[in-house]
């Protein structure tokens, strides 16, 4: 017990840190975040939804590189899209091991998969949803920092609802 508050306590003291958003190193530790997360007793699909949107906003971050490159090309949004998230594999490679289970008695999937694809999803209709909710309002935002307040609060309705349902 000890040990999992001192954990907690550490992880909010301020501390520098260069960070570099490169997918592999970023699902790399997303899948050390995944054994910390069990060990604490987070829930495999609670850790994968919030990997999914991770490595989608990875992605959005890429194509903003590649606007500025001016690269463009047909497909290209959906293709550094499905390809940034298709990087939850790499956790595979290492310690986590695909373990299909039975998800609302619909299908078999890997929690963590599940999560992810969910994650991902959530945080595209999100960015979409504000969009939609910016245009209808003028082109401004309802509220400071809705574009981050509303994937936030749906994530976290979503991590409710798989800790309660699955």
């Amino acid at each position: 017990m000890l040990k999992k508050v001192l954990i907690a306590i550490l992880a909010f003291l301020p501390a520098k840190v260069m960070a570099n958003p490169a997918c592999p190193v970023c699902t790399i530790a997303i899948g050390a975040g995944l054994d910390i997360a069990r060990r604490l007793g987070v829930p495999d699909s609670v850790v994968g939804l919030w990997a999914g949107a991770l490595l989608t906003l990875l992605g959005y971050w890429m194509l903003k590189w590649m606007d500025k490159k001016n690269w463009h090309f047909p497909g290209r949004d959906a293709i550094v899209i499905c390809a940034s998230v298709a990087m939850i594999g790499f956790v595979y490679l290492g310690t986590v091991k695909y373990h299909p289970v039975s998800i609302c008695g619909m299908f078999v999937m890997d929690p963590v998969l599940f999560g992810t694809v969910c994650g991902a999803l959530i945080f595209i209709g999100t960015g979409k949803l504000y969009q939609w909710m910016k245009n209808k309002n003028g082109g401004h935002a309802h509220f400071p920092f809705e574009k981050v307040v509303l994937p936030i609060v749906a994530l976290l309705i979503a991590s409710w609802l798989m800790v309660w349902c699955l």
